[in-house]
């Protein structure tokens, strides 16, 4: 067969419009897809483009347009996050101390375009620890060990107030700043327990010593009383021998009183018991 002569048949004209039209909705599709992004609650967002590097503008939250290959977001969370930091330092009498902190931070929203150029997305790892170890370790330096724990509000606030200069420099706010933990060598852990027991026998001892004060003192008002009560006793029955009488009669009522309550029968002498009181002598005697 000769294939020379043979001819191609062209397509048909509608073919190239359908291939157009069909590329032109994918690339309709793909710039409506990636020409949208969403900055959710407590975020923000700035801008890279590819032609003039990071805008300044930072954009709050909702739904933003951008130009598709051209431009990409970078969203930023501006809430406050909490980080613990443990660090061991030497205090001023040379005793080691470990130290834990919470840093609530966030950075500052105005000034995302800076930390993006100089510090990146991962800014808290790049500047808190670093910066949270330097200044544990300069303020732990001026205070003595029992200094950390008597005045840990105002060793609190020292820290809160360095690290809070120094996270400014770097666009980063702090919101609170915590002592967590205080933890010491053994050796100064058993010096403090040996202090606190001997405080507590110092103080058990003043107790002793205060009460047996206090049992003296009673002592001899108790004998002061007993005296005077003697006195007094003497004295009335100098003057009226019938008192001895009286107090025979009220011994016997309450001889009387106990016998007749008890359930069992007694049997004893009346001059035992001190009820023989008709052969009393009633009668005062005269000088």
């Amino acid at each position: 067969m000769n294939f020379k002569n043979a001819k191609v048949p062209k397509m048909p004209g509608s073919v190239p419009a359908v291939f157009r039209l069909g590329v032109l909705g994918a690339l309709g599709v793909y710039g409506v897809a990636n020409s949208l992004y969403n900055v959710d609650g407590g975020h923000r967002a700035i801008v890279f483009n590819r032609l003039v590097g990071v805008k300044d503008k930072v954009y709050p939250e909702g739904t933003h347009l951008m130009l598709p290959w051209f431009e990409r977001p970078v969203i930023y969370d501006v809430r406050a996050r909490p980080h613990l930091v443990e660090s061991t330092s030497g205090s001023r009498d040379l005793q080691m101390v470990k130290i834990g902190l919470r840093v609530l931070t966030r950075p500052v929203a105005d000034q995302l375009p800076t930390i993006y150029r100089t510090l990146g997305e991962n800014y808290n790892e790049r500047v808190l620890p670093s910066i949270i170890h330097e200044t544990l370790k300069a303020v732990v330096a001026q205070y003595n060990a029992s200094q950390l724990i008597t005045q840990r509000e105002a060793v609190s606030r020292e820290i809160r107030k360095i690290l809070t200069e120094r996270a400014a420099y770097f666009n980063i706010a702090l919101d609170d700043v915590s002592i967590t933990s205080l933890t010491f060598g053994k050796e100064f852990t058993a010096a403090i327990e040996a202090k606190q027991v001997a405080a507590q026998e110092a103080e058990r001892a003043k107790f002793i010593v205060e009460k047996a004060e206090q049992d003296k003192r009673s002592a001899v008002i108790r004998a002061q009383g007993e005296a005077k009560s003697a006195q007094l006793i003497g004295q009335a029955i100098a003057n009226n021998p019938a008192f001895i009488t009286l107090r025979k009669i009220e011994a016997a009522r309450e001889i009387a009183h106990t016998i007749s309550n008890s359930a069992n029968k007694v049997y004893l002498n009346a001059d035992d018991l001190l009820l023989n009181l008709q052969e009393m002598n009633l009668e005062t005697s005269k000088k």
